[in-house]
């Protein structure tokens, strides 16, 4: 088998047996997402809001941009 030739299929193969080895070794998380949100938004009362309101842009007041 000459590897010069099959040097992609070779790369293919790596890359689908490195991906799917990466998938049944990977850890699920034990927290569930709106528990971590939760616990984030108790410990950051203090934390500033912006807020920015605006209109949108008609065709026109684009073109008029540019």
């Amino acid at each position: 088998m000459n590897i010069r030739k099959n040097a992609e299929a070779v790369f293919l193969a790596a890359t689908a047996l490195c991906t799917f080895a990466a998938y049944a070794t990977a850890e699920v998380p034990h927290y569930r997402a709106a528990t971590a949100v939760q616990v984030a938004t108790a410990a950051d009362s203090n934390m500033q809001v912006v807020v920015i309101t605006g209109k949108r842009l008609t065709a026109a007041e684009k073109a008029q941009l540019d």
